[in-house]
């Protein structure tokens, strides 16, 4: 068929241009139970958040790797509003790395925001994490919440900066409790392999031209110039693709590390990790944000007989076996 008239945006210019910073969301809900029973709620969260406690110019970027239908559903409704400026869909699970990796290819800005879909943002955060990567020197990954065990995980180049003497450092455990007991329940750890974990560890507070940060990072949550990432991603993935689901996240850490860049933490708690279900606490933040929200509701002591049965090692064997198979039929 022959060509009729000629395209209308044939020599027309673009009105957008990028912010500086895209703040990327990674979403995956296969389903409405289990550990993903209140995924929806997390994840509305996660993001309603980040709308209402960013000062900072931003676009919105949310991969979601094939979540259940009311997922999609509430993202299409958030794209459709304009609250996402760029949704991508996925069919398939990619796993986590190739998401991240296209996570990084396609964000228009010069840094990137990433977060999991279950990390509350506070207000302020974003400027807080910004802050560090203009006055820092080589900066790879920032983040907003503070765990003592990364201190002593691909930290190595950021160690070394610490020990420079034009930089200032507090030594020692300097850690809010009530940071501590936060991490132990949205992380789902006991207080005894917490105690394991952080064993013989220090916190480091670092001042670089007045401004202080932890030592620590993580890969559930940060911010970090896109360009670092694309290098470190593109040495792991030489074909530009993995078979894992999930895996090699400290890999990466390590890599970012071994690559000579700081990670660091903001020196406040400026985020705040949920877990799979909406604590008291973290609904009390929202509220003050001024977001509607209702806190999961907790289990009360089961002291039936089934309960009791279902503490029998044997019992519990048999039961999480009929659990999986049920699982396997309900996604096939």
């Amino acid at each position: 068929m022959p060509r009729i008239g000629t395209n209308p945006s044939r020599g027309k210019t673009l009105d957008f241009k990028p912010a500086r910073t895209t703040v990327a969301v990674l979403v995956h809900a296969p389903h409405q139970a289990g550990y993903f029973q209140d995924r929806l709620d997390v994840t509305r969260m996660t993001i309603e958040s980040i709308l209402a406690n960013t000062q900072e110019p931003f676009d919105l970027l949310v991969f979601d790797n094939a979540s259940c239908p009311e997922m999609v559903a509430y993202l299409q409704s958030l794209h459709e509003r304009g609250s996402i400026d760029f949704l991508h869909l996925s069919n398939q699970n990619i796993g986590k790395l190739n998401a991240l990796k296209r996570i990084f290819d396609i964000a228009p800005g010069e840094i990137v925001a990433y977060t999991d879909d279950d990390v509350f943002h506070q207000p302020g955060w974003l400027g807080q994490h910004l802050a560090i990567i203009d006055t820092f020197p080589n900066v790879g990954a920032v983040t907003g919440f503070y765990i003592r065990q990364r201190v002593a995980m691909s930290s190595t180049s950021t160690l070394a900066f610490a020990n420079r003497p034009d930089i200032q450092t507090q030594r020692g455990l300097l850690m809010p409790k009530k940071w501590e007991k936060e991490y132990i329940i949205n992380s789902g750890r006991s207080w005894e392999k917490y105690q394991s974990e952080v064993a013989g560890i220090e916190d480091i507070i670092l001042s670089y031209h007045g401004l202080e940060a932890w030592v620590s990072a993580h890969h559930f949550q940060m911010v970090t110039p896109k360009a670092v990432m694309q290098d470190v991603l593109a040495e792991m993935l030489p074909d530009g693709w993995t078979d894992r689901i999930m895996g090699r996240m400290v890999e990466m850490d390590d890599l970012m590390d071994s690559k000579g860049y700081l990670r660091l933490c903001t020196r406040d708690q400026t985020v705040r990790l949920m877990g799979n279900a909406i604590s008291d606490e973290v609904a009390a933040l929202a509220e003050k944000s001024g977001l509607s929200v209702k806190a999961a509701v907790g289990k009360k002591p089961n002291q039936s007989l089934m309960s009791r049965l279902a503490k029998v090692r044997w019992v519990r064997y048999l039961l999480q076996g009929i659990v999986n198979r049920v699982y396997r039929w309900l996604n096939e």
